[in-house]
């Protein structure tokens, strides 16, 4: 992939950076960690703050920017002077990516009943016992086998409604 695009891998929380450090640690993902730009995922939000940060260095190859977030309705909207340059994929975890802890654990159905009135990452605290869901340390551990994680990611994308044309961990996956 690295003739093809340079890659900048965006994530919005510290489990998502998690998941896709243990993922592209593991040479599981679509592209490899040599592909990334400075060779890490980022945090970076904002597309000017990336623009700003990044996207001065004049690099030769278009970027893949992929944007690992929870939020259908959060916008990266870069200036004109990049829009032939930068290819932008969300990838959506939406609602939460603690849903992968919930499904691991077996836990989806009981969710369910919840899940109007309950975050995800409240429904593990509370209900699993898990107060640091959201910390990169306990994710890193809790999904320290890639099957595991690879398995929920999987069931993920079996039980939950996802729109056509949006993308899901599942598809960033080798």
């Amino acid at each position: 992939m690295a003739e093809e695009s340079l890659i900048a891998c965006i994530c919005e929380g510290s489990a998502e950076q998690a998941i896709i450090n243990k993922l592209l640690d593991d040479d599981k993902l679509i592209f490899k960690r040599s592909d990334l730009l400075d060779r890490e995922v980022l945090r970076c939000r904002s597309a000017r703050d990336f623009e700003d940060r990044y996207l001065g260095k004049g690099f030769k190859r278009k970027i893949t920017v992929y944007r690992i977030l929870d939020s259908r309705r959060e916008n990266f909207n870069l200036r004109a002077a990049y829009k032939n340059k930068v290819d932008v994929v969300n990838v959506i975890t939406a609602p939460e990516i603690e849903m992968l802890v919930i499904i691991n654990e077996g836990k989806f159905n009981e969710y369910s009943k919840h899940k109007s009135s309950v975050k995800p990452s409240v429904f593990c605290k509370d209900n699993l016992r898990m107060p640091n869901v959201k910390n990169l340390s306990f994710v890193s551990d809790y999904f320290s086998d890639t099957n595991t994680l690879i398995s929920a990611i999987k069931e993920y994308k079996r039980l939950s409604y996802i729109p056509k044309d949006e993308k899901c961990l599942l598809d960033i996956l080798k």
